[in-house]
């Protein structure tokens, strides 16, 4: 049943290609930034309604279920609209070109050497996997035993080596023929890409999942009301900050927007770690707010570079970097739950400082134009500034 439920966040990864094809350069990174901002407002709002819906199902029904249909409701309104996207969504605009990889399964990569970071940075994700599940080891809080450890960290093992040979035989053409210049994209862009959403979603929801616990430790006359209302204000930033985010990628340059919010997110988790009880009430919520704001603009900012690397590539790229997002959330929750807040937020705090220098050393600004074959054979060039 999860294993179905976790095909929903496939969703994302589809709509970041649609919303590519629909709307020019010069304002992907505002439309996608409103996409994104609307989906975890979404899942912020589901953290009320459901809640309600089952409690109040809870009242006519027997057994304590009221859940099951308070889940089952939100299953039907997601079959239901479905329905509605099939009816009325295409995937371009008329007349326009719809490009699609030659071979599915892993991307193409037109180098050697990008074939073999494709490679390292596939593995950070089965890594974390790995560490996870020690963690619930024996070793850890003993809810694996032994032969369900190993046999995960089998599986994983497999798995990768699964990975490598598709990537390898995706790119084996490429890696013996040389890809023509016009066609060419560096894979670093990507992995920087990466990098910076693990550091951007990944630690907000990392502390999104912390956060009002935390709150209630450092003040406990609070009470969870209050702790879980102002952690949060984290959460609902996104409504507008992911589109600014976006925005400010538009209007002043992909690596520029970028570099910004990084800074601000380093800022603003490096002061959160200093937390202590003689905090007032409105210095909390100016330094979560601050730091929410640039952590989730952020996310925005990343998006708004994604579509302009390989156009045929996007989906795949989204897919690749999503993904990196809930590495980034398990790495520094396993972080926290093996030290202390402190040294969580320091941690996040820290490993945003190292993106910066790499994104400040190694990130390209996109520029001129990428090339992509149409079904006749001809070129097409598409503008990605």
């Amino acid at each position: 049943m999860l294993f179905l439920l976790g095909f929903s966040g496939a969703g994302f990864v589809i709509g970041i290609r649609l919303i590519t094809e629909w709307f020019p350069v010069k304002q992907a990174g505002t439309a996608l930034g409103i996409y994104g901002g609307w989906g975890n407002f979404g899942a912020a709002a589901a953290g009320f309604i459901l809640p309600a819906l089952a409690a109040l199902f809870a009242g006519s029904v027997e057994g304590g279920e009221g859940w099951r249909y308070a889940v089952s409701i939100s299953g039907v309104v997601a079959i239901i609209y479905g329905f509605v996207f099939y009816a009325f969504i295409s995937n371009t605009p008329k007349g326009s070109t719809y490009f699609s990889p030659k071979k599915m399964g892993a991307i193409e990569v037109t180098s050697k050497a990008d074939f073999i970071l494709y490679i390292m940075m596939a593995a950070p994700m089965f890594i974390a996997l790995a560490i996870l599940t020690w963690r619930l080891s024996p070793a850890g809080v003993s809810l694996l035993s032994e032969n369900a450890v190993l046999g995960i960290n089998l599986f994983l093992l497999a798995f990768f080596l699964q990975q490598i040979y598709s990537i390898w035989s995706v790119n084996k053409e490429n890696l013996t023929t040389p890809v023509a210049e016009i066609h060419r994209y560096k894979f670093k862009q990507v992995a920087l890409l990466e990098a910076a959403y693990l550091v951007t979603f990944g630690s907000e929801v990392a502390v999104v999942s912390m956060l009002a616990l935390h709150f209630t430790s450092i003040f406990p006359e609070w009470g969870l009301a209050k702790s879980a209302a102002i952690a949060s204000s984290f959460m609902a930033m996104n409504l507008f900050a992911r589109p600014l985010g976006g925005y400010f990628s538009d209007r002043i340059g992909r690596k520029l927007a970028l570099l910004v919010v990084l800074v601000g997110s380093s800022i603003g988790y490096f002061i959160l770690a200093y937390m202590d009880e003689t905090w007032t009430t409105a210095m909390v919520l100016a330094v979560v707010i601050h730091c929410s704001f640039f952590v989730q603009a952020g996310a925005g900012a990343v998006y708004a570079v994604l579509p302009l690397i390989k156009r045929r590539f996007t989906g795949q790229i989204a897919g690749m970097v999503g993904a990196y997002g809930n590495a980034g959330a398990v790495s520094f929750l396993l972080l926290y739950s093996l030290t202390s807040a402190e040294t969580f937020f320091f941690g996040i705090a820290a490993t945003s400082v190292a993106v910066l220098v790499l994104v400040q050393l190694f990130l390209d600004e996109p520029s001129g134009q990428m090339a992509e074959i149409l079904p006749d054979g001809s070129v097409e060039l598409i503008s990605v500034k």
